[in-house]
């Protein structure tokens, strides 16, 4: 079913997406399925979200790994988050299995349009660099988790465009933090969604494999990029390009296929 071309086109997709997983922490998701559809030519949108929701997941627990490193990852933060958005995660991608395969890319970009308003007007925001989750956030950190939980299993993807903002509203915790720890919820939350489209058959396995490869050697660079370039805004400012873009090229093609 997929000869050389789409194995190659794999390979340097994964690589982008792991060198935006590394930058932004939620890059990497939101380019993985509309590489996968457009890039790749994955050719059935279920199959594409479970690949791309297995492949992130990796490249997302290697990231973490450079930024544990770099001890920007709040853990406590990340583990009450991924908990109560594996739930969402199974609840969502129950559903988006259920729910025609084009219409969700359209849906995606909807809601990949507000979320990167909402980052890029809040993007001098400098957050807290002690934030820490505690009782007193406690709610609505989980509040958040399931949430976002829940839109990362619907769309099939990790989530982390999701997670990051909503790590920031809850906790106030500085960008750089937010994308390192949010790749523990992004790898949980991948798992789940992967795990879920596996048992229904919708993974292309040869495809994940060289998507994950190319994205540990991309992921490696965006963790470097992150660190250089966290102050005054400008992290927040790419991630939100980033999400414009994606969204306006998948609207464009959902509109021309229509």
């Amino acid at each position: 079913m997929y000869d050389a071309l789409h194995y190659a086109l794999g390979g340097l997709s994964g690589g982008l997406v792991g060198l935006t997983l590394g930058l932004v922490g939620g890059g990497g998701s939101i380019l993985a399925v509309p590489l996968m559809v457009y890039v790749v030519g994955v050719s059935d949108p279920h199959v594409a979200i479970g690949t791309s929701a297995l492949a992130v997941a990796v490249n997302a627990a290697t990231s973490l790994s450079h930024h544990a490193r770099a001890h920007t990852v709040k853990w406590r933060c990340g583990a009450i988050y991924a908990g109560a958005g594996v739930v969402g995660a199974l609840l969502g991608s129950t559903i988006g299995k259920a729910i025609d395969g084009h219409r969700l890319l359209s849906l995606f970009a909807l809601l990949m349009l507000v979320v990167g308003a909402l980052m890029l007007k809040n993007r001098k925001a400098e957050g807290i660099p002690g934030a820490q989750c505690s009782r007193e956030n406690a709610a609505q950190v989980v509040g958040f988790g399931l949430g976002t939980g829940t839109f990362s299993g619907f769309f099939g993807i990790g989530g982390g465009f999701l997670i990051v903002p909503g790590l920031m509203a809850s906790t106030h915790m500085p960008m750089i933090n937010a994308v390192g720890t949010s790749l523990v919820a992004v790898t949980a939350f991948g798992l789940t969604t992967a795990l879920n489209y596996a048992a229904s058959g919708l993974v292309a396995w040869g495809i994940a494999l060289v998507f994950i490869a190319g994205g540990i050697a991309g992921g490696l660079v965006g963790t470097s990029a992150a660190r250089r370039l966290s102050g005054a805004g400008t992290l927040t400012t790419v991630f939100a390009c980033l999400i414009f873009v994606v969204a306006a090229y998948m609207l464009a093609k959902s509109w021309n296929a229509g």
